[in-house]
C-alpha cells in the first residue's frame, strides 16, 4: 500500500486523487451512440515535463491546467522535498513554482516516485545537478521495471550515480556534483523516458551533451521533450538519432498544458464503437503528443476522423474493420484497440510493441488474458498480439495495477453487458474522473 501524504504547498493529495472508488464496478452499455462534446485532462506526459523544467528554470513559472493525479502528485511531492517552493492549486488549476537555475535546494534526500515512470526517470539526471546524495525509490513495480540504461548513459555523462543494491534497478543512489557533459549513447528499447530524462538536465552540465540513441526508428514523446524544452528557452539540436544541447539556463515563464492525447484515445474509441459522435476539444493538428495517431488507426478501421485546429472528432461506423499496424511509437493506446478489436468485422494485429511489457505492468500478457477471460480468441507474441473477432462474455477484468487496462476495458463496456472492472481507482494514476466521464456520454 502506497503511503497517502500531503504537501504544504499542494492542496491534494494521493488520498484526494484516489477517492473512493469499489472493489469492482460494473460498467453498463450505453442506451444509444453518443453525440457528444469532451473535455480531457492536461497531458500526463507534458504536466511533468513542465514542472521539472520550470523547477530547473531560473524565476517563477506558472503551470496552467496541469494535470493533478497520482503521476503528477509524485513529481511535485518530490520537488517540494527538495527545497522548491511549489503552490499547486487544482480548483484554479494551476501550479506555481520557483527555479534556482539549475541548482537543487536541498541535499541528502530521499523521494519516492510510486509507480510514475517519468517521475523516475526523469528526476535522476536533474538530482544529478544537485551536491546529494539523493535516493531514488518507488513501489515494488517500479523496483522491477528497467532504469540501467539510464544509469550507464549518466555515468557516459560524468554523473554519479548508482544502485543502492546493485541489482540494476531501483532504488537508485544520486551522489550529485553536476554532469560533465560529452557523448553518450543511449538504448531506449525500454523507455523513451531515459532519453527524455538526460535532455532535461543536459542545460546545466559543464560541456556541450551528445546523445546518440538506439532502440527505436521514431521518438514522438522526446518531441515532446525538445517542445517544452524550446517553450523554456533551451534549443535542442535533432539529427538522425541524435540531439545535442548546448550549456544553457531555462527561462521561466506561464505554460499551459494541451489535453492529454492517450486520455482522448479512449472517447474516440468509444464514439468508434457505439457508432456515435465524440468531438474532443484542445488538441488537434499542432501536438506534439504521438497518441493522437490512434486517430489516424481508427479512420483505417472505418471511422471518420477530422482532427483540426483544437479538436478531434470521430464518428462510428456500421461495424469496425480489423487493422495491422506497427504501434511502437504510440503504444499507451495500444491496449485501446486490443479492447475494441473484438467487435471489428476481421482480426486485428498490433506489432511491435515488446516495451510495454516493462511498463505498470507486463501489457502484452495482461492485454491476452483478459480478452481470453472475456472470451474472446487471442494470439501473443514477444512484441505482438492477434486479435481475432468474436463475442465477448460477461466477466471482471482484472487490472494490474495498471490504469490503462481499466480506461480501456471500461470502454468495451459500453457496448458488452456484464462487464466489471476490478480496481477501478487505478484510473487517478492519470484521469481521476474518467468514469464519471464516461458515463456521462449516456
Amino acid at each position: 500500500m502506497r503511503p497517502l501524504l500531503g504537501v504544504p504547498g499542494v492542496d491534494f493529495s494521493v488520498q484526494d486523487v484516489r477517492g473512493d472508488f469499489p472493489e469492482v464496478l460494473e460498467v453498463r452499455p450505453l442506451d444509444r451512440p453518443p453525440d457528444a462534446t469532451v473535455h480531457v485532462p492536461g497531458s500526463k506526459s507534458v504536466t511533468n515535463r513542465a514542472l521539472l523544467i520550470s523547477a530547473l528554470a531560473q524565476g517563477s513559472s506558472t503551470i496552467k491546467n496541469p494535470l493533478f493525479s497520482d503521476d503528477s502528485y509524485w513529481l511535485m511531492h518530490a520537488l517540494v522535498r527538495l527545497g522548491f517552493h511549489l503552490h499547486a492549486d487544482a480548483r484554479a488549476a494551476e501550479t506555481r513554482i520557483t527555479g534556482h537555475r539549475g541548482i537543487i535546494p536541498r541535499h541528502d534526500v530521499e523521494v519516492f516516485v510510486g509507480n510514475a515512470g517519468t517521475v523516475g526517470r526523469f528526476l535522476p539526471p536533474a538530482l544529478a545537478l544537485g551536491e546529494g546524495p539523493y535516493v531514488v525509490d518507488g513501489t515494488a513495480r517500479m523496483r522491477e521495471r528497467p532504469v540501467g540504461d539510464l544509469v550507464d548513459a549518466m555515468r557516459l555523462l560524468g554523473a554519479a550515480v548508482g544502485y543502492t543494491d546493485e541489482q540494476g534497478r531501483f532504488p537508485l543512489l544520486v551522489e550529485g556534483g553536476g554532469i560533465g557533459g560529452g557523448k553518450a549513447r543511449v538504448r531506449g528499447k525500454s523507455s523513451s523516458q531515459f532519453v527524455s530524462g538526460l535532455l532535461m538536465a543536459a542545460p546545466y552540465a559543464r560541456e556541450p551533451v551528445t546523445l546518440e540513441v538506439e532502440g527505436r526508428e521514431e521518438w514522438p514523446y522526446v518531441g515532446i521533450t525538445t517542445e517544452v524544452m524550446r517553450a523554456f528557452g533551451v534549443e535542442v539540436e535533432v539529427g538522425e538519432a541524435c540531439y545535442e544541447v548546448e550549456p544553457a539556463v531555462y527561462r521561466a515563464r506561464d505554460y499551459e498544458v494541451e489535453p492529454d492525447a492517450s486520455a482522448a484515445s479512449y472517447f474516440m474509441a468509444a464514439a468508434a464503437l457505439t457508432g456515435g459522435r465524440i468531438r474532443i476539444e484542445g488538441i488537434g493538428a499542432r501536438s506534439a503528443q504521438g497518441d493522437l495517431r490512434f486517430a489516424e488507426v481508427l479512420d483505417e478501421m472505418g471511422c471518420e476522423v477530422d482532427v483540426g485546429e483544437g479538436f478531434v472528432e470521430v464518428r462510428g461506423p456500421e461495424r469496425l474493420r480489423g487493422v495491422e499496424v506497427d504501434m511502437n511509437a504510440f503504444s499507451d493506446t495500444m491496449m485501446t484497440l486490443a479492447a475494441i478489436a473484438p467487435f471489428a468485422s476481421t482480426p486485428t494485429v498490433i506489432k511491435n510493441i515488446e516495451h510495454t511489457r516493462y511498463q505498470e505492468t507486463d501489457r502484452i500478457s495482461a492485454v491476452a488474458t483478459e480478452l481470453r477471460r472475456l472470451g474472446v480468441s487471442v494470439e501473443e507474441g514477444r512484441d505482438w498480439l492477434r486479435i481475432e473477432p468474436g463475442a465477448v462474455h460477461p466477466a471482471v477484468v482484472e487490472t494490474y495495477g495498471d490504469h490503462r487496462m481499466a480506461m480501456a476495458f471500461a470502454v468495451t463496456g459500453l457496448v458488452a453487458p456484464g462487464i466489471w472492472i476490478r480496481d477501478p481507482g487505478v484510473v487517478t494514476k492519470t484521469f481521476p474522473g474518467y468514469f464519471e466521464r464516461l458515463d456521462a456520454l449516456r
